[in-house]
């Protein structure tokens, strides 16, 4: 059996060392660079508060990362979104406008509720309600396009016009991948809406031909009461503790007679199977100079976000007006909304964490997350802690009036951590995949190349472990 690398010790990474382990496999090494373990899933817990300092739930559509913390005992930890309470406001001006009901994304469910929302003009009404009647001309589109790529923004201007791609499709996708929807490809980002095309022409009526169906119900979002961190320990429980080796960046990765070599620091090793789980950017530092072809294929653009989170004791809280929902996206094509004044950089979401979860704050209790992200997102990485969480009070009280003084306040810098899936993507990562087949023992996952949620990691970091054990299983007999 093979000896085993993991490079990085994020969820990706983490995932593959379980199902190793689980498999019985424990001749490997697991190398991270920071002193902890989980990447972007880290959970802060104080006071009664469970305060999410990255990623704050999974989609619930998604299986693995359920099925994962199921096997791993949490079970009874796993706690739907509160989706009775799920309301999405847009920041207009200096108000918070709320998003139609029945919508997913930017398509309603319930034309009725797009003619009642002050948020749409007469023409975007128009357009939604013209688009039911133009499935053939879709439909026919999307066959002839076959495996032509094209952005998030064409996709939904053919379909709804310029008033619904700016208003709505921007803010969305800017607050999930800090990205710019002229350049994020929709095959790589929105397969499922694709799909929908394909199957309906009018994206209304597959959305609407989804919502009869008798299946039951699911919630939106799902996360782990104690916190998502709670995932990683349970994971991190089950490993050797000898395979891991904390605060021990991997220098380089070089092909040798024998494997593949390991350089770090402090010492040097040969394995007979490398999984590469980093950043995208380190991941093209690392594999480039043994593969000249990724100095191209991973320079894929990665935006950087920042969180701020505040959390309120009953006594702040009974002074925030909060309206019911889970919080506010800030479009963006809208010169810093109302923030143009300020001369400073502007929100890209908030969300009101208490009302999209239970078990987030003690009862009568606030919590509040603000994340910058986007252009201006590199400017803030050297921002002190306070300054950062001034800015987002700032932000925050011009929007929910003026911000009692918080319990807790905590800030969070995430560099370069959302890949931007641009037009092409999937073909990119095609030739990537080619080229590893190239080179055996090696494998490449992460949130760069097949898909950047939770469960996508878990997905990717298992199957990788699994295909390697199948394949020297079946080498050996």
């Amino acid at each position: 059996m093979p000896r085993v690398a993991i490079v990085g010790g994020g969820l990706s990474g983490l995932s593959a060392a379980y199902e190793l382990t689980r498999q019985g496999h424990r001749d490997f090494v697991l190398y991270e660079a920071t002193n902890r373990l989980g990447g972007i899933v880290e959970t802060h817990r104080e006071a009664g508060f469970v305060i999410e300092c990255g990623a704050d739930s999974w989609v619930t559509e998604k299986p693995w990362a359920r099925e994962l913390a199921i096997e791993l005992g949490l079970g009874s930890e796993i706690i739907p979104s509160e989706d009775a309470r799920r309301r999405t406001y847009l920041l207009e001006g200096d108000r918070l406008v709320p998003m139609p009901d029945g919508m997913r994304m930017m398509v309603p469910g319930d034309l009725d509720a797009i003619d009642r929302s002050p948020l749409f003009s007469e023409a975007a009404r128009h357009a939604y309600r013209a688009e039911p009647s133009r499935a053939a001309e879709f439909q026919a589109f999307a066959a002839g396009r076959a495996d032509r790529d094209e952005s998030i923004e064409s996709f939904v201007h053919r379909h709804f016009g310029d008033e619904v791609t700016q208003k709505v499709a921007w803010p969305l996708l800017a607050g999930v991948f800090g990205g710019d929807i002229s350049k994020l490809s929709v095959a790589a980002v929105m397969p499922a809406f694709l799909k929908m095309e394909r199957d309906h022409g009018s994206l209304i009526l597959a959305l609407q031909s989804q919502q009869r169906s008798p299946a039951p119900k699911q919630s939106v979002f799902t996360s782990l009461q104690s916190g998502l961190e709670s995932l990683v320990e349970a994971i991190a429980a089950r490993l050797p503790p000898s395979a891991i080796r904390l605060s021990e960046p991997v220098a380089s990765i070089a092909r040798t007679p024998d494997g593949w070599q390991i350089t770090t620091p402090s010492r040097s090793a040969v394995f007979n199977e490398v999984v590469v789980a980093t950043p995208v950017p380190i991941s093209r530092e690392l594999l480039a100079p043994a593969i000249p072809e990724f100095h191209e294929l991973l320079d894929i653009e990665a935006t950087s976000a920042v969180v701020a989170a505040f959390a309120f004791d009953r006594a702040a809280s009974a002074k925030l007006a909060i309206p019911e929902g889970f919080g506010f996206l800030v479009p963006q094509y809208v010169p810093q909304c109302a923030q143009t004044a300020a001369a400073e950089p502007g929100l890209l979401a908030a969300t009101f964490v208490h009302q999209k979860f239970s078990h987030r704050a003690p009862e009568g209790c606030a919590l509040l997350r603000a994340f910058f992200g986007g252009d201006t997102a590199p400017s803030l990485l050297s921002w002190p802690d306070a300054e950062l969480a001034a800015l987002a009070r700032r932000n925050l009280s011009r929007v929910l009036g003026e911000l009692p003084d918080p319990a807790i306040t905590l800030v969070r810098r995430w560099p370069r951590s959302l890949p931007q899936y641009a037009v092409g993507h999937l073909a990119r990562v095609a030739q990537i995949e080619a080229i590893l087949a190239h080179h055996p023992g090696l494998r490449l996952i992460g949130n760069a190349l097949h898909g950047v949620g939770l469960p996508d990691m878990v997905r990717q970091g298992r199957r990788a472990a699994r295909t390697l054990l199948d394949q020297a299983r079946s080498a050996a007999r």
